[in-house]
C-alpha cells in the first residue's frame, strides 16, 4: 500500500512554509488563501491607506517565498502566521518610512483609523490564549496601553518601529510600555 500524501489544502501553516521552502508553489498558494484576508484586515486597523496596504501585502509574501527556508530551519517554537504577521509589521514600518521620508506628514500616519463595536481579531486570539488573571489583566488595560503591549510583545517590535506602526512620538511609546507593565504587575499582585 503506498503512502498518501496530503494535498496543500490539508497541511497546517507551519508545513506549508516548510513546502514553500523547497519551492512548492501550491503550498505557496494554499498559504496564501488562508492568511491574506485575514493580513489585509489586520493591516487595514493599523493603516487606513488602501495602497500602502497593498505594497505591503505583496511585499510580505514576496518575502515569504524567498525566505520560507529561514522559517523552516528555524528552531524556535514560533507560530508560522506569527512569523507571517513579523514580516507584515516590520514592511508596514518600513511603508511608512518611505513615506515620511517622501513627504513630512504622511496621511496614512495621521489618518485615524477607523474604529468598530466589533472586538479586534487580535484581541479575541489573544482572550483566548491567555486565560485567567492575566487575561483579566490585559483585558482590563486601556485600548492605547493594549496596542503599545501587542506591538512590542506579540509583534515583537522595538520602541522605534512601534512609534511609527501606532504613529505616536517614541517617547510616548515609551511611556505607554512602562504604564502597561505597571497595570499588569498591579493587576497579578
Amino acid at each position: 500500500m503506498g503512502v498518501s500524501r496530503k494535498t496543500p489544502a490539508e497541511l497546517d501553516e507551519e508545513r506549508l512554509v516548510r513546502l514553500v521552502a523547497k519551492g512548492d508553489r501550491a503550498a505557496f498558494e494554499e498559504l496564501y488563501r488562508r492568511t491574506a484576508p485575514w493580513l489585509a484586515v489586520r493591516l487595514r486597523r493599523r493603516c487606513a491607506d488602501e495602497q500602502i496596504v497593498a505594497e505591503v501585502m505583496q511585499e510580505t509574501y514576496l518575502a515569504v517565498w524567498r525566505a520560507a527556508s529561514a522559517f523552516a530551519g528555524a528552531a524556535v517554537g514560533g507560530t508560522a502566521v506569527g512569523w507571517l504577521w513579523t514580516i507584515a509589521a516590520r514592511r508596514l514600518v518600513d511603508a511608512f518610512r518611505r513615506r515620511a521620508h517622501q513627504a513630512r506628514l504622511p496621511a496614512a500616519l495621521t489618518a485615524e483609523p477607523a474604529r468598530t463595536a466589533a472586538p479586534a481579531a487580535e484581541d479575541e486570539a489573544l482572550a483566548a490564549s491567555v486565560d485567567g488573571e492575566v487575561g483579566d489583566a490585559l483585558g482590563g488595560l486601556a485600548p492605547e496601553l493594549r496596542d503599545v503591549l501587542r506591538a512590542m510583545v506579540l509583534d515583537g517590535l522595538s520602541v522605534q518601529e512601534t512609534a511609527v506602526l501606532l504613529g505616536l512620538p517614541e517617547g510616548t511609546v515609551k511611556t505607554r510600555a512602562r504604564r502597561a507593565r505597571r497595570a499588569m504587575r498591579e493587576a497579578l499582585s
